[in-house]
């Protein structure tokens, strides 16, 4: 057996556009990203954007990442100075923003997945990280207020970036 016959087929396996969210949700803010895809079910429905709960981000996230081709994360980060900023990472600029800093709790982290991916010529072409700087990552299975008025913000943000590219895919330049 080949490696390439291993390889996940993009053709139609997987929905157009996949929003994944992760997170520990027992690990207050850290659980945003995991909030944001519960939030999004029923909005995005359609079938072309799909909706992934990677939970605290393991190598079985592998093949998910590699069936598509528009991945949007959404996740905590340190992004901004305050806690609930809001922030979106495309391409190049997320790819810098991982760079070789750990930039979250998970083990393994995306950059490491994304590294997997690359290295079998599956990294998405188009990928976002929308993260939501976090307030408290301590014992407990809320967020805190101000990561949870973030919620909708950042939720609507990953739909209309999904949308965005699935534009791009109606309408090939």
């Amino acid at each position: 057996m080949t490696l390439s016959s291993s390889l996940p087929d993009r053709s139609h396996c997987a929905p157009a556009v996949t929003i994944l969210g992760i997170g520990n949700t027992l690990l207050g803010d850290d659980g945003v990203g995991v909030h944001v895809v519960r939030h999004l079910q029923g909005l995005a429905a359609d079938g072309k954007v799909g909706l992934v709960d990677g939970g605290t981000l393991s190598f079985n996230l592998l093949p998910t990442i590699e069936a598509t081709d528009r991945l949007i994360v959404v996740d905590a980060a340190m992004i901004g100075d305050e806690a609930g900023t809001v922030d979106c990472l495309v391409g190049a600029s997320l790819d810098a923003f991982l760079g070789s800093a750990k930039r979250t709790a998970h083990e393994v982290g995306l950059r490491e997945l994304f590294d997997m991916a690359r290295i079998r010529d599956l990294l998405p072409s188009y990928r976002a990280l929308i993260g939501i700087r976090p307030l408290s990552m301590e014992w407990s299975e809320s967020l805190s207020a101000r990561v949870a008025s973030a919620l909708p913000f950042a939720a609507d943000l990953a739909l209309r970036l999904a949308h965005e590219w699935l534009d791009l895919s109606n309408h090939p330049r």
